[in-house]
């Protein structure tokens, strides 16, 4: 009997080792179960996890990784195997970007893997949602964003925290000769205007000396989705860091810190309408809309739209706002250059009345053309992603199969010497300036820092004036120069920010 046993035993190790062997043979590039393909170049992996692990060491520098490989391969669209994920299909390709945003767009949605990876931060609202629940959402916020609001509300809020932020701030940074993070002071500014406008609550995080526990915890929570979203091995990791450090804070500890804050928003915007306190912002519109269901907005719902507005309102402006000021120190022939055309335009009448100066930023071709080149090379959502319905055929020939992963990289596209030419990482606004000193507009496909297609931002305009209100009244004020020694740098996540901020040194800028 026990000769048997050891017989079955030996008999099932040796097929184990035989079928380990013949799915290494099979699959000795890529992720087990995955199909060979010859119509695309395939980034070469490791038998049967594909660059699984590649992926995870890299995560950190996950955008810069893959446009290393799209360099290596001399390709805009390539294909990626890692073990248990979808097959990814990765474009820098404008034909193609625009056929998955604009004319297929029905075919590709937001894939579970990214849905999964975000859904306690963001819920179902409208950067994490599809279809009908997308939709309903997109045309609520779209009766906010009207000229109307631009010229006579929206400006004056941006002057207002402006004017705090100069009297209560950087005056103050002036007097005492110390450096400043910019980067942590203008997302306070982004915050507190963005929730002003959004939920019409007055925060005040810019006269805060301490940090504000929504928005470290909504940091965390924002790098944390991007890492579960590409290394599948993440939420186990969670689940032992909670269990061998229990007292430590954790994911799902800064995540009732941002609903907290969330659900405080809405409990006194409710108190607020039995007071028939009239309100007209975005809060309200969702307050009044109705889902999919036609049923109105219950707090949850509520709380998933705030935290996507807040998400496009406060960090995407603050990031490029921090960038702008990075490469414009960086280069003083171009901060020279804008510095004249601000000074051209903008008086201390034009600051002080909102129509005209909404009106004047949108003369302002050469502040425009310094912003668009600073989304060029740092995109302030630098990777997306869909997930294909439906078996497809891209404009480059690549076949795309049901349940595709099909991704682009804003910031590698930036940075294609195809698509922009030899001197493609080379920060250069005259780019954006045709012959006859106009502003040149590129396709969305090509320049994808809105997204393209009917998800095009809502907040385009928005944050375009926001973030020109912003450099243009700082630049007219004070002169910024960078702390020497410190590392510029990104820090992955579901944006583009900064990994450490901008420390820079301040000082009055004179009239001269």
């Amino acid at each position: 009997m026990e000769n048997l046993s050891n017989i079955i035993v030996n008999l099932a190790l040796g097929s184990s080792v035989a079928l380990l062997g013949f799915l290494t043979l099979k699959y000795n590039d890529r992720a087990v179960f995955t199909a060979r393909r010859t119509d695309i170049p395939s980034v070469r992996g490791i038998p049967l996890f594909g660059v699984l692990f590649e992926q995870i060491a890299n995560g950190s520098r996950f955008i810069d990784w893959t446009m290393e490989y799209f360099n290596k391969m001399d390709a805009q669209t390539i294909c990626v195997s890692v073990l248990g994920v979808p097959p990814q299909i990765i474009t820098i390709d404008p034909a193609v970007v625009e056929h998955i945003l604009k004319h297929n767009f029905s075919n590709y949605v937001k894939g579970q893997i990214v849905i999964d990876a975000s859904v306690e931060l963001l819920g179902h609202g409208i950067f994490a949602s599809n279809g009908e629940q997308w939709r309903y959402q997109r045309k609520a916020a779209s009766l906010v964003f009207n000229v109307a609001s631009f010229r006579d509300h929206f400006a004056a809020v941006f002057m207002d925290e402006l004017n705090i932020m100069s009297e209560q701030i950087l005056d103050k940074t002036v007097a005492s000769g110390e450096p400043i993070d910019f980067h942590d002071m203008i997302y306070k500014f982004t915050l507190d205007s963005f929730v002003a406008i959004g939920v019409g609550k007055q925060l005040n995080t810019l006269t805060s000396k301490e940090s504000v526990p929504f928005a470290t915890s909504f940091d965390i929570c924002q790098r944390q989705a991007f890492i579960r979203a590409v290394d599948p091995f993440c939420r186990l990791r969670e689940l032992l860091g909670s269990v061998s450090h229990p007292r430590e804070p954790n994911f799902q500890d800064d995540i009732r810190i941002i609903n907290e804050f969330a659900y405080d928003i809405i409990k006194e915007r409710k108190a607020q309408i039995q007071q028939r306190l009239d309100r007209r912002d975005l809060l309200t519109r969702f307050m009044n809309a109705r889902n999919p269901q036609g049923q109105l907005l219950n707090d949850k719902e509520l709380r998933d739209t705030i935290l996507n507005f807040i998400i496009a309102g406060r960090d995407t402006t603050a990031q490029a706002l921090s960038w702008m000021l990075y490469y414009l120190l960086l280069n003083p022939n171009v901060e020279k250059k804008l510095i004249a055309e601000i000074r051209e335009h903008i008086g201390d009448k034009v600051e002080k009345d909102a129509p005209k100066l909404y009106e004047t930023i949108k003369k302002m071709t050469y502040a425009h053309a310094v912003f668009y080149e600073t989304l060029r090379l740092e995109p302030s959502v630098p990777s997306n992603a869909k997930m294909a319905l439906q078996d497809d055929v891209l404009p480059d020939g690549t076949i795309i199969r049901k349940n595709d992963q099909v991704g682009w990289v804003p910031y590698a596209m930036g940075r294609s010497k195809h698509i922009w030419g030899a001197d493609a990482e080379e920060f250069n606004p005259e780019r954006w300036i045709t012959p006859r000193d106009e502003l040149r507009r590129e396709a969305p496909s090509k320049w994808p820092a809105f997204h393209a297609g009917p998800r095009i931002c809502l907040g385009q305009n928005l944050a375009t004036l926001e973030a020109l209100v912003a450099i243009s009244i700082l630049l007219k004020r004070f002169k910024f120069s960078l702390v020497s020694g410190q590392k510029i740098e990104y820090v992955i996540s579901l944006t583009h920010p900064m990994k450490n901020g901008i420390k820079v040194f301040v000082e009055k800028r004179s009239n001269n």
